[in-house]
């Protein structure tokens, strides 16, 4: 086998010899690069091969394929979320889920039940969405290098984040750690309990958020195990609470109530 020499981009490396070996019949083997490394020395940097759906990956690429056959493409994550999130309708959610099986104008005009010229002009204002976002992020992040400062930072301390599954985001979110901490100190007691439930929307979320910090995220609860918790808060009346909790967004359940799951968690300190 003859050697090629191909100078990379960093100087750091010259790429002597690229070997791959399958091992027969296992579509297992080793992908091998052999280097000079910038002290001067020569190193060879060996990867395991895996198989998966018939391609050939490194550990990577094989993590890679697999997310995208079991868990879909990142588009189909996004798309599976709250329309609101990203600030787009229903009608233009579908749209996009049509796109992304690959169906032309015609074949999402049929389904949607509307003309082919509607959806060209569904496709333009989503273009211009999308500039504008662009835009938008730019200015956001220019003006935070200009300032030094966020657009969550107000004279009354930092703006929270809103939890990811929140059903409607508005002026109801805009909840700085002060106001939090004060809250808490009115509703609840030292024990964790809940002295009552909050007339004010914003006092209420910032009491759904503390309360849902006794869920596990990913786990899935039966109402009977859901009601136990919630019975330990606020045994008065918990079933508001759980209805509160799906309402905001905080939790998902079944059609038929029989699993819960904390959708709306976020990590301790990442508002601080």
């Amino acid at each position: 086998m003859s050697l090629s020499f191909r100078k990379c981009r960093k100087p750091i490396l010259i790429t002597l010899l690229l070997c791959l070996t399958l091992l027969a019949g296992t579509g297992i083997g080793y992908f091998t690069n052999h280097v000079w490394s910038e002290d001067g020395k020569f190193r060879s940097f060996t990867r395991k091969i895996f198989q998966e759906e018939g391609g050939l990956y490194d550990a990577f690429g094989a993590v890679r394929a697999h997310v995208k056959k079991v868990h879909g493409t990142p588009a189909d994550c996004l798309l599976s979320g709250n329309p609101a999130g990203a600030g787009i309708s229903e009608v233009q959610k579908r749209l996009l889920e049509l796109l992304s099986e690959g169906k032309n104008d015609r074949q999402i005009a049929a389904e949607m039940g509307i003309t082919p010229s509607t959806v060209r002009n569904h496709r333009f204002k989503l273009r211009e969405k999308e500039k504008q976002a662009k835009i938008f992020l730019a200015l956001m992040r220019a003006l935070e290098q200009k300032t030094k400062e966020g657009i969550m930072d107000t004279d009354q301390g930092r703006l929270e984040e809103v939890h990811p599954a929140a059903a409607m985001v508005d002026d109801r979110y805009g909840i700085t750690r002060q106001e939090r901490e004060k809250a808490l100190k009115t509703y609840m007691n030292a024990d964790g309990s809940l002295k009552q439930i909050p007339a004010r929307e914003k006092k209420k979320i910032i009491i759904l958020r503390e309360i849902m910090k006794r869920f596990e995220p990913g786990r899935e609860y039966t109402e009977k195990e859901v009601n136990r918790i919630l019975k330990e808060i606020y045994a008065e009346d918990f079933p508001s609470i759980r209805r509160a909790l799906i309402e905001y967004g905080f939790m998902d359940r079944t059609d038929d109530c029989s699993a819960y799951r904390a959708a709306g968690i976020l990590p301790d300190g990442g508002n601080d």
